[in-house]
């Protein structure tokens, strides 16, 4: 559990992390797409870096994720920008949350997720022009209720999509399932702020509380990211 934080971006601090497609277009237009981000945003959180890495992110599988070594892992761990929270990926936009563990921290791992993407992006579709709508936004989580309210809305957003209505928790492609299931990516994903204050019982588990949730995004935040 988080105590009231001060604004700004610095260490020890959490963060609603999100962006959207230039003029509203889709960022993830098919599965390679969504397996090319989903390898930055859990590998590019430390300065290692990899070759081949369209190779890589295309051998991902469901069962047995990205072929990434256990040392390089463990390196990223060792010397890592940010620990990742929660995540999920939508056709034209993205939501994390992340804790910064160095001093600018945040803006190092966003400028390695979103530039790799974008050249990744551009390239295969021989697209010259942006493919975000500008930089990321950073919010910060300012106390526990809003913690909590964040991952459930982050969690929730598959709803929007009408064939994973009433089945976010299946959605491969947020970390709700690494919540409530099994952690898929280890340490790769730190969650223990917020499943460490449910007890996973019948009565009282993570996710009963993000399906009963009414968490919408904050004012102040929808209206900078502009979606429905």
């Amino acid at each position: 559990m988080i105590k009231k934080s001060r604004h700004g971006v610095a260490p020890g601090e959490y963060y609603h992390i999100f962006n959207r497609g230039s003029n509203r277009s889709a960022i993830f237009t098919d599965k390679a797409e969504r397996q090319r981000f989903l390898f930055n945003i859990l590998y590019l959180q430390s300065p290692e870096s990899f070759r081949n890495v369209n190779r890589i992110s295309g051998n991902y599988t469901p069962d047995e994720g990205f072929p990434v070594s256990a040392e390089a892992t463990e390196a990223i761990l060792k010397n890592r920008y940010v620990e990742l929270v929660s995540f999920c990926l939508m056709p034209n936009h993205f939501h994390l949350m992340v804790k910064e563990v160095e001093d600018g921290g945040i803006a190092k791992y966003m400028h390695r997720v979103a530039v790799g993407y974008a050249k990744y992006f551009g390239e295969k579709h021989e697209h010259s022009g942006h493919v975000f709508q500008g930089s990321y936004k950073a919010v910060p989580v300012t106390d526990n209720r809003q913690l909590l309210y964040l991952s459930a809305y982050i969690h929730k957003n598959p709803h929007e999509l009408a064939d994973w209505k009433g089945r976010e928790a299946e959605y491969p492609w947020s970390s709700l399932q690494d919540f409530t299931v099994a952690n898929r990516w280890g340490g790769l994903i730190v969650p223990d702020i917020i499943t460490g204050q449910f007890e996973q019982t019948k009565n009282s588990n993570y996710a009963d509380f993000v399906k009963s949730s009414t968490a919408k995004l904050l004012k102040e935040e929808l209206a900078d990211l502009n979606l429905p």
